[in-house]
């Protein structure tokens, strides 16, 4: 096969899986201390919307990321305020926040921009730019391997190094410290924890920060590097995908980026295979569009429907710890 078209098809993958890494850690983040989390496509819009209305407002991308992490924040302490503090039924929050974030991020982008809830483009100011550049030209004149590293694994921007960095360390945190030890086994038995003389709502709050945190990350790579403005669902379903994924993995890092991988290859491949023809013993003709985008959906299903084996969720995930007295 053409290294050219492995390289690309490698960038694309690596691309199109960011935003999914990034919001599979923070489900597993807060999946492994108790919490379901089936908001992530709700946080990962409204902070794609935070970043894109204030990148376009004030031409500053560290004000846009600033806001999209308050904006990630704020949504995962409201989660945790209603389930955690007062026992809120977990699904149900999650649910609600994905239909308030759709409807309030279509409603301020109308008010404020009217463009039909779009924001404007964005400046090249606050775009992320591609790190090692020169580097990647550089490895293009190598024969043979150099195309395929400098047009696969270099040119991309900082989250996509970030998101893939993060992956060792969420399991590095999870399975080599005390906190991590301390998380899961609050996802597992929170009695237990409490009788250790620690705060099960403390852990829980702990790990619901850095899930809209990660969240608010997936959603300004969404506006800062992948697209040019924020349109209204432009999550289309990832943090669905994402979270698809981390049950996929079994709720550990490195699981959950291979499965984040597969479906970002699928994805790469339905983008390359817009406008291929079908077999002229199928009929010929155009593969229709709409099946090549339904592709990496109707895959994440018979993956999950047929391939995940046996799966053991935290044995305390979606169970409300209420404290004895």
């Amino acid at each position: 096969m053409d290294e050219a078209l492995i390289g690309g098809l490698l960038a694309s993958t690596l691309r199109v899986s960011t935003p999914l890494i990034l919001c599979a850690l923070a489900g597993l983040l807060s999946e492994r201390s108790g919490v379901i989390d089936l908001g992530l496509e709700g946080k990962m819009l409204l902070t794609a919307f935070a970043a894109g209305a204030t990148g376009a407002s004030t031409g500053s991308l560290g004000l846009a990321l600033a806001a999209a992490l308050a904006v990630g924040l704020a949504l995962s302490m409201l989660h945790g305020y209603a389930c955690v503090s007062h026992a809120g039924d977990q699904v149900v929050l999650g649910m609600a926040l994905t239909m308030v974030a759709s409807g309030l991020s279509i409603v301020l982008g109308i008010a404020w921009f009217k463009q039909g809830g779009q924001t404007p483009p964005l400046p090249d100011a606050v775009r992320l730019s591609p790190w090692f550049g020169d580097l990647a030209q550089s490895l293009q004149t190598w024969p043979q391997a150099g195309t395929l590293l400098g047009t696969g694994l270099l040119g991309h921007n900082a989250l996509v190094y970030g998101a893939l960095a993060l992956v060792p360390g969420a399991w590095f945190l999870l399975y080599r410290t005390r906190l991590g030890l301390r998380l899961r086994a609050t996802g597992e038995n929170p009695a237990m924890v409490d009788a250790a003389g620690l705060s099960v709502k403390a852990l829980r709050y702990g790990a619901l920060a850095g899930n809209g945190l990660l969240c608010a990350l997936a959603g300004s790579y969404l506006v800062l590097a992948q697209g040019a403005n924020f349109v209204p669902n432009m999550t289309a379903g990832r943090g669905y995908m994402a979270l698809a994924a981390m049950i996929f993995g079994k709720w550990r890092p490195v699981g959950a980026l291979w499965a984040c991988l597969l479906f970002g290859f699928l994805d790469a491949v339905a983008i390359r295979l817009q406008g291929a023809s079908l077999p002229a013993a199928l009929g010929g003709g155009a593969v229709p569009v709409q099946a090549i985008q339904a592709l990496p959906y109707v895959m994440t299903v018979v993956l999950l429907a047929g391939f995940i084996g046996r799966a053991r969720a935290p044995a305390a995930l979606g169970i409300p710890y209420v404290k004895e007295r």
